[in-house]
């Protein structure tokens, strides 16, 4: 009966480890990390979720489903926490020779929330009460600090992604962009306009690395997200540099490209979601065909937008940015389940196979028929 006791109590030490572990990795370490507890909870709430977007039968409805998921995803961790923490000083109290477990669950309790209703004679007790109930302030204390810091990054996130809207439309467009540019008489500048995307890029990587949840939180408005307003500044980068015939400095686009592509590597990352590491063109595939390229040269045309003369040199140009971001852009738009955008949450991808020979990773997108 003793080895039983000690068990028990060498169990609830590792319990509370591992919960400290994870509310460290999820609350306070700086970096992308995958933890179990936080990856089990989300996966747990997309067991109901995932059913019931199925079933919408409308984006507005399956839209208004996922921005649900995220809050409710972080309120089950929490709890999950708690939960976790509790049993572990049940164990604890159990072990040290709290009878029967029955009271050994209303003093851990008691403890984790500080009601202190129950207590018990003898120092090492105490202190474990102590001890617990220090871990339950500092969950709720890094909590307090942990929401603030995370809706602070979704507001600055979603003022680039609102400010969009003016330039490229909605649903973000890379071919709007270009032709509200050239109909403002304002193509000659607008190199310097990736300046601040190159920033947010940037910013875009840190936040949804450290501060996973953001992933997965749903701009305002239904018609906005994160990725499709990626997937829009990356495209007008490259058809810039790739189609335009402007004689400008073009270092702030490929900047903002190579920063793009980055930040959307590192996030797909953290989700496992394969993709070739150094891909070119066109030896890994894209997405985007040769005839829709020649559509949104017609219509930068049409607007008056110079032009390359060469567009089979400006087709591959431009295949030759889009392949560094084309696989994690489609990825993390069919995991967030992101709007309709061209070019982005419009190509339809059921899945990502991967070359086991060369570790080439190719979306499988539906057919017209099965959209």
């Amino acid at each position: 009966m003793m080895g039983l006791h000690v068990l028990a109590f060498a169990f609830g030490v590792v319990l509370v480890g591992v919960t400290g572990i994870s509310a460290m990795r999820t609350l306070l370490l700086p970096r992308g990390t995958r933890d179990l507890v936080s990856g089990t909870a989300f996966q747990a709430t997309w067991l109901v979720f995932g059913p019931l977007t199925r079933l919408a039968r409308s984006y507005e409805r399956r839209d208004r489903i996922m921005a649900l998921y995220a809050p409710v995803t972080l309120i089950l961790l929490i709890f999950t926490w708690l939960a976790m923490v509790l049993t572990g000083f049940m164990l604890m109290f159990w072990g040290a020779g709290v009878q029967p477990m029955g009271e050994a669950f209303v003093l851990s309790g008691s403890s984790l929330l500080t009601l202190g209703f129950a207590t018990q004679d003898g120092f090492w007790l105490r202190l474990l009460i102590f001890l617990e109930a220090a871990i339950g302030l500092g969950l709720v204390a890094l909590l307090i600090a942990y929401l603030p810091t995370m809706y602070t990054e979704f507001s600055r996130r979603e003022e680039s992604v609102n400010l969009l809207e003016v330039r490229a439309g909605s649903p973000p467009s890379a071919v709007e962009w270009l032709v509200r540019v050239q109909e403002n008489d304002t193509i000659a500048g607008m190199a310097k306009t990736f300046e601040p995307w190159e920033h947010w890029f940037a910013e875009l990587e840190e936040s949804h690395t450290s501060l996973l949840p953001l992933v997965f939180f749903r701009s305002p408005q239904p018609d906005r997200s994160w990725i499709t307003a990626a997937g829009a500044v990356l495209d007008t980068a490259a058809l810039f540099l790739s189609a335009v015939d402007i004689p400008v400095n073009d270092m702030p686009a490929r900047l903002c490209l190579r920063a793009g592509y980055l930040a959307l590597g590192r996030i797909a990352d953290l989700f496992d979601i394969p993709y070739h590491p150094n891909p070119s063109f066109p030896d890994v595939p894209i997405s985007i065909s040769r005839e829709e390229f020649d559509e949104a040269c017609a219509a930068l045309e049409d607007a008056g937008v110079p032009l390359r003369e060469d567009l089979n040199r400006a087709w591959l140009d431009f295949a030759g940015w889009r392949v560094n971001y084309d696989r994690p852009l489609l990825a993390l738009a069919a995991l967030v389940q992101a709007p309709y955008a061209p070019w982005s949450s419009d190509r339809s991808v059921t899945g990502i196979k991967v070359t086991e020979e060369t570790g080439e990773a190719t979306a499988v997108v539906a057919d017209e028929s099965e959209k």
